[in-house]
């Protein structure tokens, strides 16, 4: 009998055994009493403890991502945890990365399933909102791992924590600067999202929709289209809306394929192209998004330090993997990019 064999029935990690067998502080009553009574019955001896301790002493995570693609805030992200993942190596964490195809809950669902609390000591998701993933990562708990979010939340479940921007407050300050910005007396404004499954889209588009309804009534808001993140499905759509808008006075975009609305945007019809592009606000400083800045076809670009979420998301789970009760729950700070300040 060995410390995993505890751990597994206990449903925690190796950290928190160790933390109760030496009785230290910093462990929940409740989880106390699970270690202790998986002890009793597995009829565990502290000689096997101390021999299992000084095989393993690393701290393993996963982040679960979508798989690479056309988004490249996705891919920066990818690149960060990369980087993370390597600083990290010499503290003993061992950080790896798991895939899953963009959009796709079905194969979310079954990489959670597939994940071992012997294998892995927390996950940190870019999930996507439905009642399948909420269910899963509420399993995955149960079974000892802690899950926070990154980026896109999912709510409600047993997930820990969520790191990332307020997107509500994002979509707020969208909404306040094509307001303040376009200076006709009326028009239309057009909104483009990835997917509404998206707990990070939703949000920003409530946001939005609040302060344009509230503030600006005189601007009318078109239904939201998506354009699934690809840069190629989202310029032909805007492209259409444009040509059957020809009063669209803003734009917000609130997911990605900007290179898409960059497109539809420098291909205005003639009669458009004479008149100045929409007051256009979008996500994340790629590079395509700071020329377009520059070019004048994006007015501000909102953004998100995805080196800070991976950092927090990290010692978030180290946290709870030593079941500690502090850990880093500061909501990420949101940028605000124009062309007169962009890096």
């Amino acid at each position: 009998m060995t410390v995993f064999d505890v751990a597994a029935e206990a449903g925690v990690s190796l950290a928190t055994v160790d933390r109760v067998l030496n009785g230290r502080k910093g462990v929940r009553p409740a989880t106390i009493g699970r270690v202790r009574s998986a002890v009793e019955r597995l009829g565990f001896k502290r000689d096997s403890f101390a021999a299992g301790l000084a095989t393993r002493r690393q701290e393993r995570f996963c982040f679960m991502l979508p798989a690479r693609g056309p988004n490249s805030f996705m891919n920066a992200l990818r690149e960060s945890v990369a980087a993370a993942a390597a600083r990290m190596e010499e503290n003993r964490v061992i950080v790896r990365i798991l895939d899953y195809p963009a959009f796709d809950e079905q194969m979310l669902c079954r990489r959670l399933a597939e994940l071992d609390p012997r294998d892995c000591d927390g996950v940190a998701a870019v999930a996507i909102e439905s009642p399948p993933v909420r269910q899963e990562i509420d399993r995955l708990v149960a079974r000892g791992i802690p899950l926070v979010t990154l980026v896109s939340d999912v709510s409600p479940s047993r997930r820990a924590h969520f790191h990332g921007i307020d997107n509500k407050a994002a979509g707020r300050v969208a909404a306040s600067l094509i307001g303040r910005m376009v200076h006709v007396p009326r028009g239309k404004i057009a909104m483009v999202v990835g997917r509404m499954t998206l707990h990070d889209h939703a949000d920003r588009r409530l946001g939005f929709e609040q302060v344009m309804r509230r503030e600006f009534p005189q601007l009318a808001l078109l239904p939201p289209i998506e354009g699934l993140d690809d840069s190629t499905v989202t310029e032909k759509l805007v492209g259409r809306l444009l040509a059957l808008n020809e009063d669209i006075v803003g734009l917000y975009s609130i997911g990605a394929g900007n290179r898409g609305i960059i497109a539809a945007l420098a291909h205005r019809r003639p009669s458009q192209a004479a008149l100045p592009p929409p007051v256009t606000v979008a996500h994340e400083l790629t590079p395509h998004a700071r020329d377009a800045l520059l070019s004048g076809l994006f007015t501000a670009v909102l953004h998100q330090d995805q080196e800070q979420e991976v950092a927090d998301a990290i010692a978030a789970l180290r946290a709870l993997n030593r079941d500690e009760a502090d850990f880093p729950a500061r909501t990420v700070r949101l940028q605000i990019f124009l062309r007169d300040n962009v890096p």
